[in-house]
C-alpha cells in the first residue's frame, strides 16, 4: 500500500492573500464546491479574526462541506485569535485549527522585536494547548522554518508535538531554499524529533525563486505527508506549490516515490478556469498543466511525433486533467433545464428562482448575440451576475465618442446606492480614460488605476471581451475588478466601478 499524501488547500486563505485577488463569501464558496469536486482533505477557509467577512466565510464554508473534508481556520498564536477561530468553526464536522509562530532569527528579531527562541516556543506550546481546549485537531506552523537553524526548529516542533500538535507545518516562507537543502531539513525533523513519526509533517512551499514545486517534492521524499498548495499557485509575492503542479508530479512518479492522493486530476483544468475567472487572475499560456499552450505543439517536429504517437512529446494524457471534452455548448434554444444543470455542474448555487430568472435573461441576451455560449462565458456571467448583486453602484449606460481627429469623450450613466441616476461626461487622452474620468466625477473617490488588461473569454470574434482593472487607494491598498461584455469599452466600465465598489465597501 503507497503512503498516501495529503492535499491541504489553502486558495481561500494564502491564495486570496494575492494583491487584489480577494473574493467574498458567495464566491469562495464556489470555489468550495470545485475543491470538493477535486477531493481535497483540507480546505483552509480562512483567517477568521482578521475581518467579519472571513468569520463568515469560514462559517459558511464549515456548513457547505460537512464531513467531506476538514475544514481549517488559521490563527497566530494569540489567544483571541483562536477563540475566535474556535467560535467560526464549532459546527464544522472536521474542524482544525491552525497555529503558529515564528521560528527563524530573522522573525524572532525583527517581527518579533527580539523575542527569544525560548520564549517563542513557550507562546507556541500555550498555543497548542489553548486550541486543544476546542478541537482535537490541532495544526501548528513554525514561520520562517526554511530560514531556521536545524537544531532550533527541532525544539519547537518536539515542544508542540508534546503539547498536543497533531500536524506540524514546515513552511518555507520566503521561498528562500534550494530543493535539496528543504528534503535536508525534513529529514532531520524525521531522524532527531521524539514522537514525529506519530504526527503529519506538512510542507508549505512559496515561489519566490521558482522552486516551489520542487520543495514540495523534496519534502515529500523526505516524509512529508502533507502538502500546502493553490489553485493556479496563487499566494503572496510569488505564490505557493501549484496544487495541479504537484499532484500531477506525484502521480506521474508515484512508483518511485510509493505515493499517491486521492484528487479527481480531471477537474483541474475546470478548477483553474474557475478560481481565474473569480481573482481576474491570468493563467499564463505556457502555465504547466493548465496554461492553454500546455499541451499545443506548433513545431513541425513536433507536430509529426505527436501525431504519430502522442507520448512522443506529451507525458500526460490531456485528459487526465480535463483537457479535452470538458465544455458544454449552450445556444440560445437551450432551455432553463440545460442552463441550470451546467452550472450546477460548475458550482453555483442556484436555489433562488429569481436570481436564476435574472440570470436566465442575461444568458439569453448574450447568446442572442454569441453563436455559442462556452463555460467560460458562463463563469463571465455569473460574476456578472454577482458583482451586480452586491454593488452599491451599477452602470446603466455609457456612450463613447472617439476617433481621428476626435477629442475622446464619454458619458456614463450610474445607478447610485439610494437609486438615483447620475450623469457625468468627460474628456480623455482615450476612451477608457474618457469613461474613467466620468466616473470618477459621479463616484468621487480618491484612487489611481495601476493596472488594466483585457483578453477574450472564447475564441471568435464573437468572444466576450473580459477586462480587469486593479486600483489602489490612498492607504496603498489594491482592489480588483472585473467586466465582461462584447463591446469592451462596456466591460472597462464595469470593471471600473467594481473595483471603486469593493474598495469603498470594505473603507465603510
Amino acid at each position: 500500500m503507497t503512503r498516501k499524501i495529503h492535499i491541504f488547500d489553502t486558495t481561500l486563505r494564502d491564495g486570496e492573500q494575492s494583491p487584489g485577488a480577494s473574493m467574498n463569501t458567495q464566491e469562495k464558496l464556489v470555489v468550495t464546491r470545485q475543491l470538493l469536486r477535486l477531493g481535497v482533505d483540507v480546505i483552509e477557509a480562512g483567517f477568521p479574526i482578521s475581518s467579519p467577512g472571513d468569520f463568515k466565510s469560514v462559517q459558511q464554508i464549515a456548513a457547505e462541506v460537512g464531513d467531506r473534508a476538514v475544514v481549517c481556520g488559521l490563527t497566530r498564536a494569540v489567544e483571541k485569535d483562536i477563540d475566535v477561530c474556535a467560535d467560526a468553526l464549532k459546527n464544522a464536522a472536521r474542524p482544525r485549527i491552525h497555529t503558529g509562530i515564528g521560528v527563524s532569527p530573522e522573525h524572532l528579531k525583527y517581527k518579533f522585536r527580539g523575542m527569544t527562541l525560548e520564549e517563542a516556543i513557550e507562546r507556541g506550546v500555550h498555543a497548542v494547548k489553548h486550541a486543544r481546549r476546542y478541537v482535537e485537531d490541532v495544526e501548528f506552523y513554525a514561520e520562517d522554518a526554511g530560514r531556521a537553524p536545524f537544531e532550533d526548529l527541532a525544539r519547537m516542533i518536539e515542544a508542540v508535538i508534546a503539547a498536543g500538535a497533531t500536524v506540524v507545518n514546515i513552511p518555507d516562507t520566503t521561498g528562500y531554499n534550494m530543493p535539496w537543502e528543504f528534503g535536508e531539513r525534513i529529514k532531520y525533523l524525521c531522524d532527531h524529533v521524539r514522537g514525529i513519526e506519530d504526527v503529519t509533517i506538512s510542507v508549505h512551499c512559496h515561489n519566490d525563486l521558482g522552486c516551489a514545486t520542487a520543495l514540495a517534492l523534496e519534502g515529500v521524499r523526505n516524509g512529508a505527508s502533507q502538502v500546502e498548495c493553490t489553485i493556479n499557485g496563487l499566494g503572496e509575492r510569488a505564490g505557493n506549490t501549484a496544487m495541479e503542479e504537484i499532484v500531477m508530479a506525484l502521480k506521474m512518479h508515484e512508483r518511485n516515490l510509493d505515493v499517491h492522493t486521492d484528487i479527481n486530476c480531471s477537474e483541474f483544468l475546470q478548477a483553474s478556469r474557475l478560481v481565474s475567472s473569480i481573482t481576474g487572475f491570468t493563467v499564463q499560456p505556457n502555465k504547466a498543466i493548465v496554461g492553454a499552450n500546455a499541451f499545443a505543439h506548433s513545431s513541425g517536429i513536433h507536430q509529426d511525433g505527436v501525431i504519430k504517437e502522442r507520448s512522443t512529446y506529451e507525458i500526460i494524457d490531456p485528459s487526465m486533467v480535463g483537457a479535452a471534452g470538458s465544455s458544454i455548448v449552450l445556444t440560445a434554444r437551450s432551455g432553463h433545464a440545460a442552463l441550470r444543470h451546467r452550472l450546477e455542474q460548475l458550482g453555483y448555487d442556484l436555489s433562488n428562482t429569481e436570481r436564476f430568472e435574472k440570470i436566465h435573461k442575461a444568458f439569453l441576451e448574450l447568446a442572442d448575440r454569441k453563436k455559442e455560449v462556452m463555460d467560460e462565458d458562463l463563469h463571465s456571467l455569473m460574476g456578472e451576475a454577482e458583482r451586480d448583486e452586491s454593488a452599491l453602484y451599477t452602470l446603466k449606460s455609457t456612450q463613447i465618442s472617439c476617433g481621428q481627429p476626435l477629442t475622446p469623450t464619454a458619458t456614463v450613466t450610474l445607478i447610485d446606492p439610494y437609486g438615483n441616476e447620475r450623469t457625468a461626461c468627460a474628456f480623455g487622452t482615450g476612451p477608457i480614460d474618457a469613461l474613467c474620468k466620468a466616473i470618477d466625477k459621479i463616484v468621487q473617490t480618491d484612487c489611481e488605476l495601476s493596472e488594466f488588461s483585457v483578453q477574450s473569454v472564447t475564441r471568435g470574434i464573437d468572444a466576450l471581451g473580459e477586462v480587469t482593472v486593479r486600483i489602489t487607494a490612498r492607504d496603498g491598498r489594491v482592489y480588483s475588478g472585473r467586466g465582461s461584455e462584447c463591446d469592451i469599452t462596456v466591460s472597462s466600465a464595469k470593471a471600473y466601478v467594481n473595483a471603486l465598489n469593493r474598495m469603498i465597501q470594505h473603507q465603510d
